[in-house]
């Protein structure tokens, strides 16, 4: 594998493609971790891990949970959906592995004690089936003014999501806000249209099937580049060599182990 990705990124140098590049942890590390908790973020933290991408829901009253899933099931010994369970309920729940979900207000102060985090993807989880225009301008105001308030210096917050709502809102509502539109495919021309139609300048998009064509064209319209899923080192390289500008991997502490003891030459932040 090492050589593998040594010949991958030799290549890459010989033609002069490298930039600086950002390998988070999704959710934490989901498969290093028990993914969106305090599990994850204090063993990522530990590991060295300075970028996090988290999942963002509302309660039945309103209040903001770390949850991938609006379906409690997978993940934790709950029943129903997060956005129709009490605040009570979300917080009893325990996940598979015995960790209590992280609560949005408890993660911001989670970061407020960690002043070098480097960059954090917030998504926000706006179903339309779940989320009237009304609850969508409420967790974005409330998304957006607690983590302006603990942003370090120097670092770069992104609230991301598949739901164009929220993105068209925070830009008109919060224009210094910076912004990044999620497709479930490739990247593609019709997705670097969405992202320039919308007036913003990141596009996460699906690794697989995206080609170096592809992100060159978003480049050349001043897009950033992010790509996922990253479950193996084959992915990060993969990741790597198409120029993207940041890779959501499940694995961060494994591929931050590996790009530093064998490809010392890459520009890489964790």
């Amino acid at each position: 594998m090492k050589r593998l990705l040594t010949i991958i990124l030799l290549t890459m140098l010989s033609f002069g493609v490298f930039a600086q590049q950002r390998i988070f942890a999704h959710r934490g590390g989901r498969a290093e971790f028990d993914e969106n908790t305090m599990q994850a973020f204090n063993g990522a933290y530990k590991a060295g891990i300075r970028g996090f991408e988290v999942d963002i829901r509302m309660t039945k009253e309103g209040d903001l949970v770390l949850m991938h899933d609006s379906s409690l099931e997978r993940t934790t010994n709950a029943r129903g959906a997060v956005e129709t369970s009490k605040t009570k309920v979300v917080k009893n729940a325990r996940t598979l592995k015995g960790n209590r979900l992280v609560m949005f207000d408890d993660f911001v102060k989670w970061i407020e004690n960690k002043g070098d985090i480097k960059y954090v993807e917030f998504e926000l989880k706006t179903d339309p089936a779940l989320y009237s225009e009304d609850l969508v301008c409420k967790m974005c105001d409330e998304v957006y003014n607690k983590i302006m308030a603990v942003k370090p210096a120097g670092s770069t917050f992104v609230i991301t999501s598949f739901d164009q709502r929220p993105l068209i809102y925070i830009k008109l509502k919060h224009s210094d806000a910076d912004l990044m539109f999620i497709t479930d495919e490739p990247l593609n021309d019709a997705a670097i249209a969405k992202v320039k139609e919308l007036g913003i300048k990141r596009l996460a998009a699906k690794m697989p099937g995206t080609s170096r064509t592809a992100v060159d064209k978003a480049h050349l319209d001043g897009i950033k580049v992010t790509l996922w899923p990253s479950d193996n080192m084959n992915d990060v390289a993969l990741g790597i060599s198409l120029g993207a500008d940041n890779i959501c991997t499940d694995i961060p502490v494994e591929a931050k182990k590996a790009l530093k003891d064998g490809m010392k030459w890459v520009q890489v932040e964790f």
